[in-house]
């Protein structure tokens, strides 16, 4: 059914060839930071694996067309990634409930969350803190809660 050896470029390039069919090759080596030579390659190798039908409008005109396969591969790799995304937010908020949980049996009732206000894994972290009652400190005394990779770490401050 579908290849799981979907390159980066070839997914993007299915991505923009199925919201624009008449987009240029120029214009996709723009879009996708790559030299038009790799996009035409890319393309070559597209049609070739039957993802992409190309049809000319006139002489220097074309029009690509993603085929079921190519539309097929396209949604399970979508799919693939939505489901691996979920699977890490899963993941992390199972870590997060499980040391907020801890915190509370200790009777611990604030914390200071320490990394990137747009770090995402710090973000569901504040999430189950509020969720579970724990202030957030403004300050970094008490228990820190900060992002280690894929985990969260406590220290205490004071």
């Amino acid at each position: 059914m579908t290849n799981p050896d979907v390159k980066q470029h070839e997914y993007d390039l299915l991505k923009e060839i199925g919201q624009d069919p008449m987009v240029t090759q120029a214009s996709l080596s723009n879009r996708l930071g790559i030299a038009v030579g790799s996009v035409n390659w890319y393309v070559k190798r597209l049609i070739h694996r039957g993802w992409v039908k190309v049809s000319h409008l006139d002489r220097t005109r074309l029009k690509y067309d993603l085929t079921s396969e190519g539309m097929s591969v396209f949604t399970q790799r979508a799919l693939l990634y939505a489901r691996d995304s979920l699977k890490v937010y899963s993941d992390l908020r199972s870590k997060a409930k499980a040391l907020v949980a801890e915190l509370r049996q200790k009777g611990i009732r604030e914390v200071y969350l320490q990394g990137e206000r747009d770090d995402e894994t710090l973000d569901i972290m504040r999430l189950t803190c509020i969720e579970a009652g724990i202030e957030l400190s403004e300050h970094p005394r008490g228990m820190v809660i900060r992002v280690d990779g894929q985990d969260y770490r406590i220290s205490n401050k004071d």
